[in-house]
């Protein structure tokens, strides 16, 4: 087999797990990557024994897992624990770590997965990638290129994807929930240290060539451009910083006084003179100048402190020179920003071991202390940090030294002293004056111009700056704290070991997630809760030698024993939905013996139905082109093996496929509702999967904030829990309760008359798809892929009319003409061969006719801000509730209430019935009230508005004169009462509002 054969294979429907394993072992084996468990079993399975390319082939197979495999059979392998072959597309395990596929993986990995969509999946492989998968082990793969171009092009696509990981992410899940590894700050800081552990591990091992150089500065110059060398002396915490993460491990490696520190500050040096922009220079050294200590900014620091960050300067940088290239860049730094005073001292500090570079910086330095539009303009804490500066500096050397004399003979120096003299701040005029004074002390010359007593307007700067020119700090000894180097060592100890970069104990998320479906089955015992107080149950030592309990891992081996199932059939875990359906839908007769085997692949495809529904939702068109077949199969299934939670679990199923594909599953559910081969509780599944399949369309709660009616107080927990739970039809029924509650009890102003401009458009016909839909062709700009949008997802408000509401009213009339023509026909018969269409099961039964409005009420509510409600959907649903709610519809309801009621024969219905309604009837005037005011109910349908009130005025009327209904009483009997005077109220607020412009038709 070859590798073109194995991808023709995997971009084609795979039904056997063990076929789909074996494809994916012949790359890996080819690649010298296929892990060790696997070899016995699928190795030399490869047509060509020359290793592969793995930078041309892997990443179309990586494609195709991402896009083909996984989201087919990802729930598959983690259940057979095949998911370590697929990581090993991506990130190969440690065996293989040090190899040169591996790296190339990786790299074509961290592509892959940003070319695509991020989903859970590819969140963990690229928390594997960045914690096995590192900068430095990356550069390692890239380096060994040995094309000089191919090499540089190849380090600067890797630098891309590493770098766009945590905005990738980010962008992906919209900031929530992002894995602290993957975030902006964790991600960057720990970038930070691989990069420093690269330089560190290249100047170690080799003398670093040009080309290696190259690569770094590419490096670098990513590093400036996405913002990791600040220039703030303080940054947040989320704020990257190159030098604030890596700092305690430079300084590590500096303090070692061998062969290696000497070769790691080389590489520094040679490093940051290498970059190319003068800019990108500035940003690094003025970053590296942000990160010295933090009290350099706070408060005076002894001599040795100020040393030792001289001499981290001096490794860093090197040693001060005129003759460098870095000398320009870190000289504007210096004097074109305001720095502190400590900062000032360690600059002079770290110059000052070089004679002649002192000199030059003076020189520069007083350039600009001398400048009269410097003295005029600057603020005082530039005034300061200036003047500091030539302080420092000119009493480095000795007294009566020639760079002294040089200074206090300046011209420039001269003029700007009475520049300075003359300003008329008090505070910069004591710079000048202070300068002066100390200038012509080092030359052996008295001046004092007094008044320097106080702490205002700068005196007490002054006395600092005096305190300081008696000591060198160049002649301290640097000062290391030892209690900072515990968490040095411990953070070079970590990183050093980052040389395995395998990491042996590493537990990913999708690790645990796939061990917690392996099968495996945890058993918890519980422990001794102490002594029993009932002597009567606590039995006697016997001698006999009667067998102990099983332990749980012994019923487990037991279980998991292979004897034991001999000749025993598993069933398969599908993977796609024709699978699914077969399961369901079994093509082949039930022979016998296969009783058992049929009731596993029901529980199998009632375990796994709901999940694998939904992640092919936006899979291709799978789902739509085997949704009508599921419908049918899940809806007819009865439980007949008794499995556990039957009915919730096929319940689910059903919703989900509405949800999922409203398109197709919608029209399919009515449908197979009017058939008369269904039970109620069928029945009440296929309802409830058009509710709730709406509500989780319009993204509303699918469940109601009231608790079911509690059972009994005297239940243990476990049944207590299982017969409080609502049943099917008891959801849906506390549903419509809290809208109907809500309506009624609602006083606010509609948001309509307030906002007129957001007022609904109405359709008075619902619009068809067309058949032949207009292409946009887009110009193709060279080598730029066309971006195409992705389709817009299903709303509910979409659907609603044309697939939900309209085609199950419109059904319900048709049905009810057929049941009526039936039941008409065989009225002249005698009573045992007369048709009843209310029977038990059937749609007119009360039972079911009572769900049927709840349903459609739920529908209703939920398709209020379509633009069809008003002039389609409204009507038409008050129209069913007025002739429901107000006629017999079945003779069987009518003789039966002619012998049990006494009232009229119009109120002569059931009270569910009757309830569901009236609050359907609350549900439509309330939505109109509050999508334009009643006016398009009132005035474009006046005579079924007036039809609605008299109907709900005559119930209310009856009810309040204490006359029954069948099947009143209990919560019915409130319900009824409440959701007619709700039907009064409406009908009164609408008359209130629109009675003088409604024409009388009566």
């Amino acid at each position: 087999m070859s590798i073109q054969d194995v991808i023709n294979d995997l971009r084609t429907p795979i039904h056997d797990i063990h076929n789909l394993v074996r494809q994916l072992c012949v790359p890996l084996d080819a690649a010298r990557l296929l892990p060790p468990q696997y070899r016995r079993n699928y190795a030399h399975s490869s047509g060509s024994d020359g290793v592969i390319d793995v930078a041309k082939v892997f990443p179309v197979l990586q494609r195709i897992l991402l896009e083909t495999i996984l989201p087919t059979w990802e729930p598959a392998l983690k259940e057979e624990g095949y998911m370590p072959l697929i990581q090993q597309y991506f990130c190969p395990d440690a065996f293989s770590n040090s190899s040169t596929a591996a790296g190339i993986t990786a790299l074509c990995a961290y592509s892959t997965i940003l070319s695509l969509p991020t989903q859970q999946i590819t969140l963990d492989i690229l928390l594997r990638l960045t914690r096995e998968y590192p900068i430095d082990r990356l550069y390692k793969t890239v380096s060994e290129i040995l094309d000089a171009e191919r090499r540089s092009l190849a380090w600067d696509d890797c630098l891309r994807n590493v770098f766009a990981v945590p905005s990738k992410v980010a962008n992906a899940l919209a900031g929530r929930a992002v894995p602290p590894p993957l975030g902006m700050s964790d991600y960057t800081n720990n970038l930070s240290v691989r990069c420093e552990f690269l330089l560190y591990t290249l100047s170690s091992t080799f003398l670093p060539v040009e080309d290696d150089v190259s690569l770094l500065t590419q490096l670098f110059m990513k590093l400036v451009g996405v913002g990791m060398f600040p220039s703030q002396l303080h940054l947040s915490p989320s704020q990257p910083s190159f030098f604030r993460s890596s700092f305690p491990l430079i300084r590590q490696r500096l303090r070692e006084n061998n062969s290696s520190s000497q070769a790691y500050k080389k590489l520094w040096n040679t490093l940051l003179s290498s970059l190319p922009s003068l800019l990108t220079q500035q940003a690094v050294v003025g970053s590296l100048f942000a990160s010295l200590e933090p009290s350099l900014g706070v408060s005076a620091c002894s001599g040795g402190t100020i040393s030792r960050e001289a001499l981290l300067l001096q490794g860093v940088l090197g040693e001060a020179s005129e003759d460098t290239n870095l000398w320009q860049v870190i000289t504007s730094v210096i004097l074109t920003r305001t720095w502190s005073q400590n900062h000032a001292r360690v600059f002079v500090c770290w110059i000052s071991r070089n004679t002649r570079a002192l000199e030059g910086f003076i020189s520069d330095l007083l350039s600009i202390w001398a400048n009269p539009d410097h003295i005029k303009y600057s603020l005082l804490s530039q005034h300061h940090y200036m003047s500091t500066l030539l302080i420092l500096s000119i009493t480095q050397f000795p007294y009566s030294s020639s760079q002294v004399e040089a200074v206090a003979l300046s011209a420039s120096f001269v003029s700007a002293i009475g520049t300075y003299i003359g300003h008329t701040d008090n505070s910069i005029r004591r710079c000048g004056m202070l300068l002066a004074e100390i200038v012509a002390s080092r030359v052996g010359k008295s001046l004092d111009f007094g008044d320097w007593d106080g702490d205002n307007d700068g005196r007490g700067w002054a006395r600092e700056m005096r305190e300081l020119c008696t000591r060198r700090d160049a002649d301290s000894q640097p000062l290391f704290e030892d209690e900072d180097d515990t968490g040095i060592h411990e953070a070079v100890s970590s990183n050093d070991g980052i040389e395995s970069i395998p990491v042996q104990n590493l537990r990913l998320e999708s690790e645990v997630a796939g061990s917690q479906l392996s099968g495996t089955r945890n058993i918890e015992i519980e422990a001794d809760r102490g002594y029993d107080s009932d002597d009567s149950l606590i039995a006697y030592a016997s001698p006999s030698a009667s067998s102990s309990s099983p332990t749980p891992s012994e019923l487990l081996e037991i279980e998991q024993d292979p004897t034991l199932h001999v000749g025993a059939k598993k069933v398969p875990r599908p993977v796609y939905l024709t699978q699914l359906g077969a399961l369901v839908r079994g093509t082949d007769g039930l022979n016998s013996g296969e009783e058992n085997h049929e009731a596993e692949k029901i529980e199998m495809a009632l375990t796994i139905g709901e999940d694998l529904i939904r992640r092919k939702r936006d899979f291709g068109t799978e789902l739509v082109e085997n949704a009508a077949n599921l419908v049918y199969g899940f809806i007819v299934l009865n439980n007949n093996y008794d499995l556990e939670d039957f009915d919730d679990k096929r319940e689910r199923i059903t919703i989900a496929l509405v949800a999922c594909c409203p398109k197709v599953a919608a029209p399919c559910v009515i449908e197979e509702f009017f058939k008369n081969q269904y039970s109620t509780e069928q029945r009440f599944v296929i309802l409830n999967a058009l509710a709730m399949g709406a509500r989780e369309l319009t993204s509303l709660p699918a469940y109601s904030s009231r608790p079911s009616p509690f059972p009994s107080k005297m239940l243990p927990p476990g049944l207590h829990q299982k017969y409080s739970a609502a049943r099917l039809q008891d959801n849906v029924e506390l549903l419509l309760g809290d809208i109907t509650r809500d309506a009624v009890d609602k006083s606010r102003e509609p948001i309509t008359d307030k906002l007129p401009e957001f007022s609904r458009e109405r359709q008075l016909r619902i619009r068809k798809a067309g058949t032949v839909t207009e292409t946009i062709r887009r110009p193709n700009y060279g080598a730029v892929f066309p971006q195409f949008q992705s389709p817009r997802a299903i709303t509910y408000t979409d659907v609603a009319a044309e697939y939900f509401i309209m085609p199950l009213i419109n059904r319900f009339w048709v049905f009810l003409r057929d049941e009526q023509v039936r039941e008409e026909r065989t009225a002249h018969r005698d009573v045992l061969f007369q048709y009843r269409g209310a029977g038990t099961g059937l749609i007119l039964n009360p039972v079911i006719l009572s769900h049927l409005l709840r349903t459609i009420a739920i529908l209703v509510h939920a398709a209020r801000n379509g633009p069809q409600w008003l002039a389609v959907i409204a009507p038409e649903a008050l129209e069913l509730s007025v002739t429901l709610g107000s006629r017999q519809i079945s003779s069987a309801l009518s003789d039966q209430a002619k012998e049990t009621s006494t009232v009229h024969s119009e109120k002569k219905n059931e009270a569910a019935v009757l309830t569901s309604a009236l609050d359907l009837a609350i549900i439509i005037l309330d939505g109109s009230l509050e999508q334009d005011g009643g006016r398009t109910l009132s005035l474009e349908h006046s005579v079924l508005l007036f039809s609605v009130g008299e109907w709900a005025g005559e119930v209310f009327k009856v009810l309040d004169s204490g006359g029954r209904v069948e099947g009143m009483g209990g919560t019915h009997e409130v319900d009824l009462r409440r959701a007619a005077a709700g039907v009064v109220l409406k009908f009164q607020e609408l008359m209130s509002r629109w009675r003088r412009s409604m024409v009388d038709v009566r």
